[in-house]
């Protein structure tokens, strides 16, 4: 078990401050993809990937939707710990805060770099 492919992932996963062992698992489990798609569609998938809602003249505001919901709730909770603790993330949210926007739209931004920091890692 643990000179396969899957717990290798499972380690460099829970190498990074802020993910633990709750949220590798659920990515290894809920999102098998990881590491095999490009930034847009694990954005997609993970559910943290920025919609529009416009129709003609119509600007609304994007939102995200869709993806995989219980991934979304363990890697929100993470998120909240990481943006304490990661040192590349802690500056992300500070730097969105600082510009007035609001604390939940920094942090899905800074679910959708980690997740997008993940799939990199991963990935090589």
């Amino acid at each position: 078990m643990r000179n396969s492919a899957l717990w290798y992932k499972y380690q460099l996963l829970s190498s990074v401050p802020g993910v633990g062992p709750v949220l590798s698992v659920a990515l290894l489990a809920d999102l098998p993809e990881l590491g095999r798609l490009n930034r847009r569609e694990i954005a997609a998938l993970a559910g943290v990937a920025p919609f529009n809602y416009d129709s003609g003249a119509l600007r609304g505001q994007r939102k995200i939707h869709g993806g995989r919901k219980r991934l979304r709730r363990v890697l929100y909770s993470a998120t909240v710990a990481s943006v304490r603790c990661n040192p590349v993330l802690r500056p992300y949210y500070q730097r969105l805060r600082a510009t007035g926007k609001p604390a939940k739209v920094a942090l899905v931004a800074a679910m959708h770099k980690m997740i997008l920091i993940l799939n990199a890692m991963l990935k090589t």
